[in-house]
C-alpha cells in the first residue's frame, strides 16, 4: 500500500543547499540583525519537525552538519535581551562553523571515520580478492560465514533517498549471519540493519536501515553505529556527521589507462557541468594525499591518471599497508567531497594480440551482441525477456541489481544452468542508471566482453516488423536475428557506432493481473505514435566521457563514429510500459534506477516520464485496465507463440511460464 503524499517524509535530496559565502552571509545576518528587528528561535517544538514549517527553513550548513535553523521575526524587546540573544546566537554560530570547516574541508577514508577502529584487521590490496569473510564470487549475490563478531562494528553510512541508511561495513569486519544487526543512533534509538549486499569491487558487506522518528527532530544528523542485537552499548561520542546521497564520492573503476570516478552532487543535473580544469582527483592514504589532474568530467562521470605508486610513497601496489581512499576537490571552493570509494591499482595491462590470434579472432570481445540493463524486483518477468533476447541473437546478458530483495538471483542461477550466459554487478547506488550504464562500458572493455551492447529494460523487447513478411504473421517459423541489423547498418553506413529503434507503448489491454503466459502474450493494445528510443551501442565508438540519458550515447565523433536511427519496417522496440495496475503501481512507487520524480510528487507535471492523464495520487483510474489502447497490434505476440509457444487442451504455454504464474 503505497502512503498518501501528506504522510510521506519528506526525501533528503529534496533540500535545497547553497555556497559556503552564501551561508556565512547568512550567519552574519542572524549575529547582526537589522535595526528594527532581532533574531530569535522559536520553540523547541517548532525546531523539532521534520517537515518544512510555513514560515520557513534556510539549508545554513553543507552535507555535514545538515543544520536546518528556523527562524522568525519580531519587534525589539528590551536591550538586556537583545544582548542575551546576542550572546547565544554568538555562541552557537561560532560553534556551527568550527563543525562546518571541518565537515566540509576534510574527509578521511572509512576506517578513520570512527573511533576505536582497529586497524589491525584492515585488508591489504594487491591483486587477489580479499573475503572479508564472505563467500566471494566477483559479480554474483554473496551469502555471509558464520564467525566470531563484536559488539560494535567499524563501518560508514550515508543518508539515502526515503530516510534510508546505508551503512558500508569496513573491509576484513567479521560478520555473522547468527545475529541480527542494528543502527545504533546518538540519542541511543536503535533501527534493524537488513543485509543489502557486498559491493563487488571492494568487497565491502552494506546493510540498511531506516532513520527513526525520534532522530528525524534532531538538529544535526550523525552517523550510526552498527551493532549487534546482543549489545547493551550506548552510543559512543562524538560521533562525525551523516553525509547525503546529494554529494558523495560513491564508485570508482580502474581501468589499464585512468581511473573512472563516479559522485553526485559535483556536477549540476542537467548540463553546464563543471570544467576538469575546476577539479582534482584526490588519492588519500590518511597520512599522505595525492593530487591528480581530472581529464573529463560528465554527469557523474570523472575521469583522471592513475597515481604513480612512488607518488603514494610506495615501491609498488604489493606495498601497500591500507587501502586507498579516493574523492574529487573542487579547487576554487576548496572543498573536497565526502567519499565512501576506494581507489584499486591499476589492472595488469593486457597482452597484445599476435598475428596468429587476429586471425584467430581471438582478440575480438567474447560476445558480439549484449543486453544490459539495470533491474530491482525483476523475477517474475526476467525470464521470458531473456530466453526471448538470446533467442533473438542477444549473446550475455549484464544486469545491474539496484538491490533486490525478491528471488532474482535464483532465477538468475536456474538461467544460468540452462546454458544462458548472465552477469551481475550489484549497484547499490540509487538514481544511477545513467551513471550505471557509463559503467557497464568500462566494464565491458576491462573484461573483454561485449562488442555492442543494446540498452532495453526488463519491459521491452527489441524486434524488426520485417520478420514476419508481409501476410503470414502466424506462421513465423524462422528466427532472424538482431545480429542482422547491427551488422547490415555497419556496412551501410561505415563507422556507425550507435543504431537506435522507436518505441511502441503498450497499455492494460483488458488485463487486470499479470499474465500468466507473459507480457509478449497478454497485452496487445498500445498507443498510435512513437515514442522515445532505445540505443545499441558499439563499445569502441562511446565517447571517453560516457555520457549518455539512458536512450542512447554519446558517440566519439572525434574518431569518424556516428548514430543512426532505422525505420520502424526495419526495427522497433515494444514497450509494455502501462501494465496491469498492481504491476504499474510496483514499478512506479520506487523508481529508484532512473533520476526521475516519484509520480506523486506534484513537480514537473509535463515530464514524458509521467503517466498522461493520471495526475499525483496513488488511486486507480476507474478505467486504467482500458486506458493508451488505440491500436491492436500482435506482431510480436504472434512472433513469440510460433518460436516458444506449445499447443495444448487450455492453449498455448510459453517456457518461461511457472507453476504460480
Amino acid at each position: 500500500m503505497i502512503p498518501n503524499k501528506e504522510n510521506e517524509k519528506p526525501s533528503p535530496s529534496t533540500y535545497p543547499s547553497y555556497s559556503p559565502m552564501l551561508i556565512t552571509h547568512l550567519k552574519f545576518l542572524l549575529i547582526f540583525p537589522p535595526q528594527n528587528s532581532c533574531t530569535i528561535f522559536p520553540s523547541d517544538a517548532n525546531i523539532n519537525k521534520p517537515t518544512l514549517p510555513e514560515n520557513g527553513l534556510l539549508w545554513l550548513s553543507s552535507w555535514s552538519s545538515s543544520l536546518l535553523l528556523p527562524w522568525e521575526t519580531m519587534r525589539r524587546r528590551p536591550r538586556t535581551t537583545f544582548l542575551v540573544s546576542l550572546i547565544a546566537l554568538l555562541t552557537f554560530t561560532t560553534f556551527s562553523l568550527y563543525l562546518s570547516r571541518n565537515a566540509i574541508s576534510t574527509w578521511r577514508p572509512d576506517t578513520d571515520l570512527l573511533p576505536n577502529v582497529n586497524t589491525n584487521n584492515l585488508v591489504i590490496r594487491n591483486n587477489t580478492t580479499t573475503t572479508n569473510n564472505i563467500v566471494v564470487h566477483e559479480l554474483t549475490h554473496q551469502t555471509r560465514r558464520v564467525s566470531s563478531i563484536k559488539d560494535t562494528l567499524p563501518a560508514v553510512s550515508v543518508l539515502i533517498p526515503d530516510w534510508e541508511i546505508l551503512v558500508i561495513v569496513a573491509p576484513n569486519t567479521p560478520l555473522s549471519s547468527s545475529y541480527q544487526h542494528h543502527c545504533l543512533f546518538p540519542n541511543n534509538a536503535r533501527s534493524p540493519a537488513k543485509f543489502a549486499g557486498v559491493l563487488p569491487f571492494t568487497n565491502r558487506t552494506t546493510f540498511k536501515c531506516d532513520m527513526p522518528e525520534s532522530v528525524l527532530h534532531r538538529r544535526m544528523f550523525s552517523q550510526p553505529t552498527l551493532v549487534t542485537e546482543a549489545s547493551d552499548e550506548e552510543f559512543p561520542a562524538p560521533a562525525p556527521p551523516l553525509p547525503r546521497w546529494n554529494f558523495l564520492v560513491y564508485e570508482s573503476f580502474s581501468t589499464e589507462n585512468d581511473v573512472v570516478v563516479f559522485a553526485k552532487g559535483v556536477n549540476h543535473r542537467q548540463g553546464n557541468p563543471r570544467s576538469p580544469n575546476e577539479l582534482r582527483c584526490v588519492f588519500d592514504l590518511g597520512s599522505k594525499k595525492v593530487r591528480n589532474v581530472v581529464t573529463s568530467s560528465a554527469q557523474e562521470v570523472f575521469r583522471c591518471p592513475h597515481p604513480n605508486p612512488s607518488e603514494l610513497g610506495l615501491d609498488s601496489y604489493d606495498d601497500l599497508r591500507q587501502r586507498i581512499g579516493i574523492t574529487l576537490e573542487i579547487v576554487a571552493d576548496k572543498i573536497t567531497a565526502p567519499s565512501v570509494a576506494y581507489y584499486i591499482p591499476r589492472p595488469e595491462p593486457k597482452p597484445k594480440p599476435n598475428a596468429i590470434a587476429l586471425s584467430t579472432g581471438q582478440a575480438r570481445p567474447k560476445h558480439f551482441l549484449c543486453a544490459c540493463t539495470m533491474v530491482y524486483n525483476v523475477a517474475k518477468v526476467l525470464r521470458e525477456w531473456v530466453m526471448y533476447h538470446a533467442k533473438v541473437g542477444v549473446d550475455n546478458f549484464i544486469l545491474y541489481d539496484n538491490g533486490s530483495d525478491d528471488d532474482f538471483y535464483s532465477v538468475v542461477e536456474e538461467l544460468r544452468s540452462e546454458g544462458y550466459n548472465i552477469s551481475t554487478v550489484f549497484w547499490i547506488w540509487p538514481k544511477t542508471q545513467e551513471a550505471g550504464f557509463s559503467h557497464s562500458v568500462v566494464y565491458s572493455q576491462s573484461k573483454g566482453l561485449c562488442t555492442w551492447i543494446m540498452y532495453v529494460d526488463v519491459d521491452e523487447f527489441a524486434f524488426s516488423p520485417s520478420w514476419g513478411g508481409k501476410n503470414n504473421l502466424k506462421s513465423v517459423v524462422r528466427v532472424p536475428s538482431l545480429k542482422t541489423l547491427l551488422r547490415r547498418e555497419q556496412k551501410r553506413n561505415g563507422k556507425v557506432g550507435q543504431v537506435s529503434m522507436r518505441c511502441l507503448e503498450f497499455g492494460p489491454s483488458g488485463q487486470r493481473w499479470h499474465p500468466a503466459e507473459g507480457v509478449t502474450q497478454g497485452y496487445t493494445c498500445r498507443r498510435r505514435g512513437e515514442q522515445r528510443h532505445k540505443s545499441a551501442v558499439l563499445v569502441e565508438g562511446v565517447d571517453p566521457s560516457l555520457w549518455n540519458v539512458i536512450h542512447h550515447f554519446r558517440v566519439n565523433e572525434g574518431s569518424g563514429f556516428g548514430s543512426k536511427q532505422v525505420s520502424v519496417e526495419e526495427g522497433l522496440v515494444n514497450h509494455y510500459k502501462y501494465q496491469a495496475w498492481d504491476e504499474f503501481k510496483s514499478k512506479f512507487r520506487r523508481r529508484v534506477s532512473a533520476y526521475v520524480v516519484d509520480w506523486t510528487q506534484a513537480v514537473n507535471p509535463e515530464s514524458k516520464d509521467r503517466t498522461p492523464g493520471l495526475g499525483f495520487q496513488p488511486i486507480e483510474p476507474k478505467d486504467w485496465s482500458h486506458r493508451f489502447c488505440e491500436v491492436r497490434d500482435y506482431r510480436l505476440k504472434s512472433f513469440t507463440r510460433a518460436w516458444f509457444g506449445s499447443l495444448t487442451p487450455n492453449g498455448y504455454t510459453m517456457p518461461w511460464q511457472t507453476q504460480t504464474s
